[in-house]
């Protein structure tokens, strides 16, 4: 039975796409009301995934990496300053006059890392030191960067329960993360048995299908799905994957890169908190600025899942 679902959860963690997409569909088929319950569920799977992920992950290795932070403050850049510009110049240009779509955009580009890029990371092997690090920091300087960023562009502040967003990603990111790294360091080998290893790893797949599925059944209602929002289709799907390849231009910086590193960059910088940009929208600004960002959703996992195949090919080609 072991050997079985051992073999199922190695599959699945091959063909992850396959799990994004369903949970995407059923998810617009099957819409759910929000409730507390709900998003406790969000953070409790979040948490799970995070502590069965950090479980792989040395602490010497993420305190090693914090020391000398160089690469998560280049992905902090690359997040807050070269992608929201990207994406409002973008507005500007093709959605000229239509100044809530042009917000829309800044606010989908200035959200903070999305947590599931430490997820994505450890999926396809990458550096999860330097995703855990860039998360980390991210939470740190979000309450006193964003609250700046909005009102130096639109002259208005936002007043934003950052309080309540660093406890979930607490929740969600660092407690689960410490926990799983000591376990990782300390505890001892006979700590976690194979067949345990097994079984949580494959309920760590089960919580990424249940997360995506809950996200998206929460989002679908509020998408109007007709003509008149196919440019702004087109244009997110853009913008998403220009996110994705400014983490791989980004990690082209570093000479000594491995592919470990630009897998980490890619995902920190491709994935963003599209969750909390959708409140961020809908509370401080007319409903039509929630559009594209909400749009992001759509593409963000579907785009994460394929980028592994990319890097397969790229090393079958290779001399």
């Amino acid at each position: 039975m072991i050997t079985y679902l051992t073999r199922v959860t190695a599959w699945l963690g091959q063909h992850m796409f396959y799990i994004v997409l369903s949970a995407l569909l059923l998810g617009f088929l099957i819409p759910i009301p929000d409730s507390p319950a709900l998003r406790a569920i969000v953070l409790g799977s979040f948490g799970y995934m995070t502590f069965v992920t950090a479980l792989g992950t040395s602490l010497k290795e993420f305190l090693r990496v914090l020391k000398k932070p160089v690469i998560p403050l280049w992905i902090l850049v690359l997040i807050h300053i070269i992608s929201p510009l990207i994406a409002w110049l973008t507005g500007i240009l093709l959605f000229t006059g239509d100044h809530n779509i042009q917000l829309g955009y800044l606010v989908a580009a200035a959200t903070p890392i999305g947590v599931t890029s430490v997820i994505w990371t450890a999926i396809t092997g990458g550096n999860v030191s330097v995703a855990l690090v860039a998360v980390t920091l991210d939470t740190l300087i979000v309450p006193v960067m964003l609250p700046f960023f909005f009102k130096m562009v639109i002259g208005q502040a936002l007043q934003i329960d950052y309080m309540q967003m660093m406890l979930q990603l607490l929740i969600m990111i660092t407690l689960p993360s410490l926990a799983g790294m000591i376990i990782h360091d300390y505890g001892r080998k006979d700590m976690l048995p194979d067949s345990l290893k097994a079984i949580g790893n494959f309920f760590s797949k089960v919580a990424f299908f249940v997360v995506i599925f809950i996200n998206s059944a929460l989002v679908g209602p509020d998408i109007t799905w007709d003509l008149s929002t196919l440019k702004i289709v087109i244009v997110t799907m853009l913008l998403v994957a220009a996110g994705y390849f400014t983490g791989y231009l980004g990690s082209l910086f570093f000479k000594s890169r491995s592919k470990e590193i630009a897998l980490a960059m890619i995902y920190c910088v491709g994935l963003r908190n599209a969750s909390f940009g959708v409140v961020l929208a809908l509370t401080f600004f007319p409903h039509a600025v929630a559009i594209p960002v909400t749009m992001t959703i759509l593409y963000q996992q579907p785009f994460a899942a394929i980028i592994p195949y990319f890097f397969r090919n790229a090393a079958k080609v290779s001399p």
